[in-house]
């Protein structure tokens, strides 16, 4: 009996992903599955012939091969069939059960017990003068070492892990159920593949012991607020002599009592008394580079007007370019006004005139009008 095309057989098109190949051979063979079919001989030949469709297709190489020569591409030793239930079962069902049971987890363990060590986080707290010069700074934290007693190993000195009995030191198993295969972590070494009969007592197995160290980090100019600096290897140390993780420093800018930060641009906020922002003055203001600027303040200044000191903000991150400052001018009102003070500012205000508050002689006048336009209407 002739060989069905095994496209047809998954009931895909030649031009296929890989993607639909998978998910079609997923569907139909759990439709044909012969433990959901028992004694069906139809559902067993049809399982076994997707079986053979897919150990084919799925493979690049297989796949250019059959699109080539067809079925003649495995026979007479051009290539190695799989049909039936060869050696190859197991791994051509291997990606489907990840899927369906999340054992990928247990097909990727590491093996001889090395795993990598967990990377770690460290807050930081820097002030805003410290993210605008840079900073060499040291930081003290308890981090879990490689044991130097059992150089890792966490076995006791004079003694070595030893291959698991169970698993042989794959660090998983293998279970048969009707046609399926398949594979858990080996509970005896939990997927290491090893196991130490004498653990090492200053670690107790683990390998790893817990130690103060003292770190040299380097805050570069310009760093702003949740900036990570990553300390490659100087994280958690691994597991039995595996790599040590990283360790990740997250930068906070503490509040400055002068300075308000945007970005790259500084700003703050001045005030100024009312003479000064009506006849006009200056001012000497500190910035952050540690330097003084003068700062002009033009007659009739108004509140909330903004001046521009260029290139006195915060430096940019890894170039050479800066920031700006920006300082509001806020008018301060006059409280706790003398007798006489108020004299002389109620003779001020009989003297004013409309070009004296321009803006406000033109507000109230709009409002007469609006409220005159409303009478007359009525």
């Amino acid at each position: 009996m002739a060989k069905r095309d095994y496209y047809e057989v998954l009931g895909v098109a030649r031009t296929a992903k890989d993607t639909e190949i998978k998910a079609a051979f997923r569907k139909l063979a759990m439709q044909h599955h012969p433990d959901r079919n028992p004694g069906d001989k139809d559902c067993e030949h049809r399982f076994k012939e997707l079986n053979e469709a897919y150990d084919v297709l799925k493979d690049g190489d297989k796949r250019a091969a059959y699109d080539r020569f067809g079925h003649a591409a495995f026979e007479q030793g051009m290539g190695g069939g799989a049909a039936g239930f060869g050696a190859d079962f197991a791994s051509t069902f291997a990606d489907i059960f990840d899927d369906f049971f999340g054992m990928s987890g247990a097909r990727r363990g590491a093996r001889g017990g090395r795993e990598r060590g967990a990377d770690l986080r460290y807050n930081m707290e820097i002030t805003l003068e410290d993210a605008f010069q840079g900073k060499a700074a040291q930081i003290n934290i308890p981090i879990p070492v490689t044991c130097e007693a059992c150089s890792g190993t966490g076995a006791k000195s004079g003694t070595k892990p030893k291959v698991c009995a169970s698993c042989g030191g794959a660090g998983k198993v293998r279970h048969a159920q009707g046609f399926f295969t398949l594979e858990r972590t080996c509970v005896a070494c939990q997927g290491r593949g090893q196991v130490i009969e004498q653990p090492c007592p200053s670690c107790s197995g683990s390998g790893r012991v817990t130690r103060s160290r003292t770190l040299a980090v380097n805050i570069p100019p310009g760093v702003e607020d949740g900036t990570r600096i990553r300390l490659a290897g100087e994280g958690e140390a691994g597991v039995r002599g595996g790599p040590s993780g990283d360790l990740y420093i997250f930068l906070s800018i503490a509040a400055h009592a002068f300075f308000q930060r945007d970005g790259a641009d500084l700003h703050c906020r001045v005030p100024v008394s009312m003479v000064t922002a009506a006849l006009g003055g200056e001012f000497e203001l500190p910035t952050i580079d540690g330097s003084n600027s003068r700062v002009k303040i033009p007659p009739g200044t108004q509140s909330g007007r903004r001046f521009r000191l260029s290139a006195k903000g915060m430096p940019v991150l890894r170039s050479k370019q800066s920031g700006d400052m920006y300082v509001q001018v806020m008018v301060e009102t006059p409280q706790n006004l003398t007798k006489r003070q108020r004299e002389l500012l109620m003779e001020f205000e009989q003297l004013s005139s409309h070009d004296t508050h321009p803006e406000a002689t033109g507000f109230f006048g709009k409002v007469k009008e609006f409220f005159g336009g409303r009478a007359g209407s009525a």
